[in-house]
């Protein structure tokens, strides 16, 4: 690095007229006691200390705006919300978040902003439809803003704890929306939505749906991650949602996981097994066997790409483009009623700019009716080894520390108990 790359930290003075200490920061001039004495000098380096702590920034509570203290905020959540190098879906949230304080409040003094402040920033959460537990914790995001902004000095420390006043929403008590749950997704229509998937995404479906496991578990599955000595695999992920608390999490997988499994560990032990670029070369070879064009005809295999796509395939799946994919599939194995649906002799544009506002908003509803997400699988596992085996053998299969999460996970069997109650009742 070279000598004028380094940031160069404030030196120690001597201001001439006044025989005094003096050091710069940010173009103000801090007094530091008599010129060369041991105060001045411990001074200075209390000032300095506090200066390089603080981000190469000068304490400023009392003139702190808003915008200020958020912008900051923001750059120490971008280096600490991060897992293997990129940053997690919170840091995500906590700018979507910080988003309408800035909108409502950027430009007023930080210290300011108080328990009535954060009650209108909860407020327009509720005027946009965020559903109630994405509220309380989006208000939870903004008070460890301010809470770090005490930690460092940027705004005074009774600001966190009047935010600390504002109560959570209560179910039932407020105008927020409250979320639909989470239900399994039967298996007629995963066994639907199967043909419309590449091999590779269905081979994760039936993967997941067997194992029980999160949708981030098989987007990371490697080779290396998998301990096969024994008769039930042992699979365990490299990083997981929990694993910032300390815990392991250990996926024992069955005969029919691991036939699903086998042909994808045969691969590099570091790769994927799991790859969006096999899922585009099955797709294209595919589509190349069902071509009726003759070869000496039309495009031939390779030479109508792009030298440079907006979007490639990766090399590996996550959460987001599994989803998706699924999703995908989801439209084309229920197609929408006429006139919702897509003629043959349309393109994609074609056929929105064809719908009216209120067909789109058909549309809308028919596709959010009529699409499962992979989360649905783990309920539906949890669900069913619990109808089998009980409760704590679906607590240990997905994961959990404790049994009341299972209980959201696995739902109960509502059929026993309606033939429970015509025996008994």
């Amino acid at each position: 690095m070279s000598k004028t790359s380094v940031p160069r930290v404030p030196s120690y003075r001597r201001h001439k007229p006044t025989g005094q200490a003096v050091v710069t920061i940010h173009g103000r001039d801090l007094y530091l006691g008599k010129w060369n004495s041991a105060e001045s000098k411990d001074e200075y380096d209390r000032l300095i200390a506090e200066f390089l702590a603080n981000g190469r920034r000068l304490q400023t509570e009392a003139d702190s705006t808003v915008v200020e203290v958020l912008n900051a905020y923001r750059k120490f959540a971008e280096n600490y919300y991060r897992k293997d190098g990129r940053v997690t879906s919170e840091y995500g949230c906590i700018v979507e978040a910080l988003k309408i304080v800035r909108e409502l409040y950027g430009r007023k003094i930080a210290n300011d902003f108080g328990p009535l402040a954060l009650k209108a920033v909860r407020q327009r959460m509720v005027d946009k439809g965020w559903s109630r537990g994405h509220i309380n914790k989006s208000i939870g995001r903004i008070r460890r803003c301010f809470k770090w902004a005490v930690e460092n000095e940027l705004v005074g420390r009774d600001v966190y704890h009047g935010l600390m006043a504002v109560s959570g929403l209560r179910k039932g008590r407020s105008d927020a929306r409250e979320p639909d749950p989470v239900m399994p997704v039967d298996d007629a229509t995963v066994q639907a939505t199967l043909p419309h998937l590449t091999c590779v995404v269905a081979d994760m479906v039936r993967f997941q749906r067997i194992t029980g496991c999160r949708p981030q578990d098989v987007c990371n599955l490697c080779p290396c991650d998998v301990d096969m000595s024994g008769e039930v695999w042992l699979y365990r992920p490299s990083t997981h949602k929990t694993e910032h608390h300390g815990r392991e999490r250990v996926i024992p997988i069955g005969p029919k996981g691991q036939d699903i499994l086998r042909p994808y560990l045969l691969r590099e032990k570091e790769a994927h097994c799991f790859s969006p670029e096999d899922s585009e070369r099955n797709r294209r070879e595919e589509r190349h066997s069902n071509r009726t064009t003759p070869l000496s005809c039309g495009n031939r295999p390779g030479t109508n790409r792009k030298r440079k796509p907006q979007r490639s395939a990766g090399e590996h799946y996550t959460a987001n483009t599994y989803r998706r994919a699924i999703h995908r599939a989801c439209d084309s194995a229920f197609l929408p009623p006429e006139p919702l649906s897509q003629r043959e002799d349309e393109t994609m544009k074609k056929w929105h700019d064809r719908l009216t506002d209120k067909q789109r908003a058909d549309l809308e509803k028919w596709q959010f009716d009529h699409r499962w997400s992979p989360n649905r699988l783990r309920h539906s596992a949890g669900t069913e080894i619990r109808k089998r085996f009980g409760l704590e053998a679906a607590q240990v299969i997905l994961g959990h520390a404790s049994a009341d999460v299972t209980q959201v996970y696995a739902e109960r069997d509502m059929q026993r108990a309606i033939a429970i109650m015509r025996e008994v009742g």
